[in-house]
């Protein structure tokens, strides 16, 4: 016919297509790309069909489908979107896991971490986050556990961290940090203590001064620059105390703001910020830290006056 197009040998088809013979041999025999027709010599020759087949079974191997996916399309199974949609669901998911490693090495490299370090690193970074869920919910049930009602039901301790699908070095150093600290024995019975003593009490409206009005006017006060140890703050603490059960039971107001402003639960609080990019809870840390040493001024003041 004249507008029939000469039959390709296999040599011309793969400089036609750039897929090495051995490449178009073999799909051949499978039966992906099969020959529309032999020579008597039996070499193998292939029509314009046969061009757009392999083209196909190259632009879908390109994109990681498998033969059998690939043959799946050539034969009119499903369909070539659903398949690349199907990869590319896989290729989000392989880049997602590079950008972790990527910022997994550059938490390393910030560290300036040894080799037992960045086995850590690695091993924490890259669990699953079922898996770091887990890390979270084991904290939050041991340190919870029996107390009612139980502060994992409020906001501030229902928000378990997690890293996002692309975090920064900073997140993944975060991330470990974290991880270090809830697994600690100390830091868990502090933290339990606290919300024991402190947590449920504030929660509910029941601790030993007025939470509210007590942060804000220490805080005015350390804005300030009200020492501690003044006259003023004395009046301060008087005035906060004034009408509280905290009037009466100064010594065990004082250990639980002792107890209270460990820096390593700010600390806890500050990296579940990093980690879930939002902005930190309102820190209490502070304003307490300055009425804790003002009421120890006053308690000291008054041991010296007996």
């Amino acid at each position: 016919m004249e507008n029939e197009r000469p039959l390709l040998t296999i040599g011309e088809l793969a400089r036609r297509v750039g897929v090495p013979v051995r490449t178009i041999r073999f799909w051949s025999d499978s039966g992906l790309v099969p020959p529309a027709s032999r020579t008597d010599g039996d070499r193998r020759l292939y029509d314009a069909a046969c061009v757009a087949r392999l083209e196909l079974v190259t632009t879908l191997r390109e994109l990681g489908v498998s033969l059998a996916n690939a043959r799946s399309v050539l034969d009119g199974q499903v369909t070539a979107a659903v398949v690349a949609a199907v990869h590319l669901e896989a290729l989000d998911t392989e880049i997602r896991a590079l950008r972790l490693r990527r910022a997994v090495v550059a938490a390393v490299v910030k560290r300036s971490a040894d080799g037992t370090e960045m086995g850590m690193i690695n091993k924490l970074a890259r669990l699953s986050a079922a898996e770091r869920q887990h890390i979270i919910d084991d904290f939050l049930a041991e340190v919870f556990a029996g107390l009612d009602p139980s502060p994992a039901r409020f906001p501030r301790w229902a928000a378990a961290p997690d890293l996002p699908d692309d975090p920064s070095a900073e997140q993944v150093e975060a991330w470990v940090d974290l991880a270090e600290m809830v697994a600690d024995r100390d830091f868990r019975e502090r933290v339990r203590r606290v919300v024991a003593d402190v947590g449920i009490q504030v929660q509910s409206g029941t601790w030993l001064v007025d939470v509210e009005r007590a942060q804000d006017e220490a805080e005015a006060a350390r804005q300030r620059g009200v020492p501690p140890g003044s006259a003023e703050a004395a009046q301060i603490v008087e005035r906060i105390l004034a009408g509280t059960p905290g009037g009466h039971r100064r010594a065990e107001l004082l250990a639980q703001l002792e107890a209270g402003t460990d820096p390593r639960i700010e600390r806890y609080w500050e990296l579940t910020a990093v980690i879930s990019g939002r902005g930190p809870f309102p820190s209490l840390q502070p304003a307490l830290e300055w009425l804790a040493a003002a009421l120890r001024a006053s308690q000291d003041r008054k041991k010296e006056s007996q």
